[in-house]
């Protein structure tokens, strides 16, 4: 039988739970009760597309984590998580799925009353896509005694510097998204279906590069072309690409569930003289931030830098320029800590991973051009090598 390889080693889990723990202890947190499946496979190793009924993994001060979830994902759970304890895989029964009359958190309160905890302080992640306000009124309830405190964002933060094993994977990931590019400067041309080029774009993303499998984006890829691109997140149709028109392409390049997220634009016929003036300024905006990408500056000090430049050329971005990635399931591919936005004081560090994203939307189109970065001991380095500027094809 095939033995699943595990993406990291046990010293490798075992450094972030002693990370978190220390960061449950400065919020007086006896456990917690962490939803998103990024934070769960991060602390655990878990991977399942299951994320669509209540899971999770429950971490105290002591011992491995234990993994709790629908009962037929307990199986996935086993080959996947570094665990070797079948005592620390706990499986709900069926009748808990999407039935109105009874919900998992019940369950989920009786293991935790099992672990001594039913009048602990536990950390649940309230703002978050996978807990929603009936796991949390359903939990409070049925454990009286137990006083939960919300602990959004406190493993996505411990997250936020990479091992050199994550660093890997998101330079394999890197590979995979500049072939991807690569494709579609191939291929697009006016006439063909926009679908059919997200069709290839997927079978490229998938298939991967230099040797490695692609894994799937945690965001679909973005491509929409002319007034559909005057909006940043409007996805694709049957429509034809056309003459006159520009089509950004926001995609990622995935590997072990690690996202590499890079935008190019391409631009078919003559381009008009307002995206060639818009193009210089964001190129020019890119060189100015990534100046600042380098430790010991501020997540703010690349902002200011980008949208300075910017302004100087006549163009505004009212939105921040880049954020946080790393392991990631949809809907995003964000880790939603840290942003390149005027007032994030965030302290730049080596192994911090970023989505430099400075995109601009025009009157009646769309410009993206963006880099995935890292910090480094003395500066930064871009993970992809793909020509930055527009493309043109006639």
């Amino acid at each position: 039988m095939t033995t699943y390889e595990k993406n990291f080693t046990t010293e490798e889990y075992q450094r972030r739970i002693d990370k978190t723990r220390a960061a449950m202890s400065v919020k007086g947190l006896d456990a917690i009760v962490v939803c998103d499946p990024s934070n769960m496979s991060w602390l655990s190793g878990y991977d399942g597309w299951s994320f669509y009924v209540f899971q999770a993994v429950i971490l105290t001060h002591e011992g491995d984590p234990i993994w709790w979830g629908r009962a037929m994902d307990a199986l996935g759970a086993r080959r996947t998580v570094f665990m070797d304890d079948d005592d620390k895989i706990r499986g709900y029964d069926d009748t808990y799925v999407q039935n109105p009359e009874k919900h998992p958190m019940t369950d989920m309160a009786q293991l935790l009353a099992e672990l001594g905890l039913e009048k602990a302080r536990i950390g649940v992640e309230m703002d978050n896509y996978y807990y929603s306000a009936t796991a949390h009124v359903v939990l409070n309830q049925a454990l009286p005694k137990a006083s939960l405190a919300d602990c959004t964002g406190l493993v996505n933060w411990q997250r936020a510097v990479k091992s050199e094993r994550e660093i890997e994977y998101m330079q394999r990931a890197a590979r995979i998204v500049e072939k991807m590019h690569e494709h579609i400067v191939e291929i697009a041309e006016p006439g063909m279906r926009k679908n059919d080029l997200i069709a290839e774009i997927y079978a490229t993303g998938i298939r991967g590069a230099d040797g490695y499998w692609g894994d799937y984006p945690a965001i679909v890829p973005m491509a929409p072309s002319g007034l559909d691109a005057t909006a940043p997140h409007l996805t694709w149709d049957d429509r034809p690409l056309e003459i006159g028109e520009a089509t950004f392409f926001e995609i990622a390049g995935a590997h072990r569930r690690y996202q590499c997220p890079q935008s190019r634009t391409l631009f078919l016929g003559e381009v008009p003289t307002k995206y060639l003036e818009a193009t210089k300024a964001v190129l020019d905006a890119i060189e100015a931030g990534l100046e600042q990408a380098r430790p010991g500056n501020r997540a703010e000090d690349i902002a200011n830098a980008f949208n300075a430049t910017l302004n100087k050329a006549g163009f505004e971005k009212d939105s921040r320029c880049g954020y946080a990635i790393g392991i990631s399931y949809p809907p995003d591919w964000g880790e939603r800590t840290i942003s390149f936005r005027r007032g994030d004081m965030t302290v730049l560090e080596p192994g911090m991973t970023f989505h430099f994203m400075p995109a601009l939307w025009l009157d009646d189109g769309g410009l993206e051009i963006t880099e995935p970065i890292f910090i480094t001991d003395t500066g930064h380095e871009c993970f992809c090598t793909t020509e930055r500027k527009l493309w043109v094809k006639s």
